[in-house]
């Protein structure tokens, strides 16, 4: 009976990770679109009151 494919074990070179640096390296920041660096350059925002009124609900003890 042969092992699961589950308990074998990882090779040792890190393939996914491998690939994903040497594409790093070889596009680096000028191989991104344009689409993607606005998405990653744009302001986080966030609804503060919101967070704050879940945490007043928690602490007055009501449940969802």
């Amino acid at each position: 009976m042969s092992r699961h494919i589950v308990d074998r074990r990882k090779s040792p070179e890190g393939g996914r990770l491998k690939n994903f640096v040497e594409v790093e390296k070889t596009h680096g920041e000028d191989g991104a679109h344009p689409a993607a660096k606005a998405l990653h350059e744009r302001p986080v925002t966030r609804n503060d009151s919101a967070k704050l009124r879940e945490y007043l609900r928690i602490e007055r003890g009501q449940t969802a």
